[in-house]
Formats: structure tokens, sequence, C-alpha cells
């Protein structure tokens, strides 16, 4: 069984007021460390801090850009009224433009043959194994093709 721990982190939808200087709104998130395949290389020694911070990078922009799939009906309200100007684009929204523009940059400075193995370890959560087999890559070589790719990344953010 894996450990679980509690993490406090800031939910993509949570608005940062740089002009405030008390504490900001976090919510508490639950987090399985076993859950991420990269966390778990990492936890062995196989990813530096560098790889496993930038991986985790492009996890994040994925998943504030809203690129996974949906399973169920979206509930959320509908959108304001336009104003003179034109629609008025809230700051959530802008943090997802800016979230999905950082996300495709990101597999652009990668690569297009080490962009495949991010999307599907780091974004899809997908074991190194079934990644290696789905791309059509011999046995154990996931694991160096995934390393190369997140020093591409750690130079992307600026992390390593």
């Amino acid at each position: 069984m894996t450990a679980r721990r509690l993490e406090t982190r800031l939910h993509p939808d949570d608005r940062i007021d740089p002009g405030k200087t008390g504490p900001q709104v976090m919510r508490h998130v639950t987090v399985n460390v076993g859950e991420s395949p990269i966390a778990w290389l990492a936890s062995r020694g196989l990813l530096s801090a560098a790889q496993l911070s930038a991986g985790e990078r492009l996890r994040a922009d994925y998943e504030r850009a809203g690129l996974s799939a949906r399973v169920t009906m979206r509930w959320d309200a509908a959108p304001p009224g336009k104003s003179r100007g034109g629609a008025q684009a809230s700051d959530a929204s802008l943090a997802r433009i800016d979230a999905h523009r950082r996300f495709h940059a990101a597999l652009d400075a990668v690569g297009p043959g080490l962009a495949d193995i991010c999307w599907r370890v780091i974004c899809g959560g997908e074991g190194i194994g079934g990644a290696e087999k789905a791309l059509g890559w011999p046995a154990r070589s996931g694991k160096l093709v995934l390393g190369l790719a997140l020093d591409r990344l750690a130079r992307f953010y600026g992390t390593g």
C-alpha cells in the first residue's frame, strides 16, 4: 500500500490577488504519492529533483488548461452576457489560456519524438511499460527516453 500525504496546492481556478499581502485562499488536496508514474520513479532515485519538478509543472499546466477528457456533463454556470466592448474574459479563463499555451510550448520544446512519452506518462498517468508497448518501443527504453524528455522540460521551465 502506498503512503498518502496531505499537500496544500493552489487549485487552477483559485485566483491569486497580487496586491493582497495576506494569506491566499488555498484548497487542501489529498494526494496519493504513488499515483504519478514520475513520482514513483523519483521516489526510487531514478529522476532528479529538477526532472520531477519539470514533470509536475507540465502536468499542472495540462490540468489547469482543462485538456483532459471529461466524463460527465459540465454543470457550470452559463457564461456572463456580453457587454458593449465584447465578451469579458474572467481571470480563470485567462489562466486556462496561459496554461494551454505553456503546455503546447513545452511539448514543442521537448520535440516530436519525446513529446509522446511525456504526454502518455506525465499527463495521461500511463505506466512506462504500457507507454513502451503503445509506442512500439523496446522494453526498458521508456525510462531512458523519459529522462531525456524531462531534461528538456527542465530547461524549458528553467528548473534544470
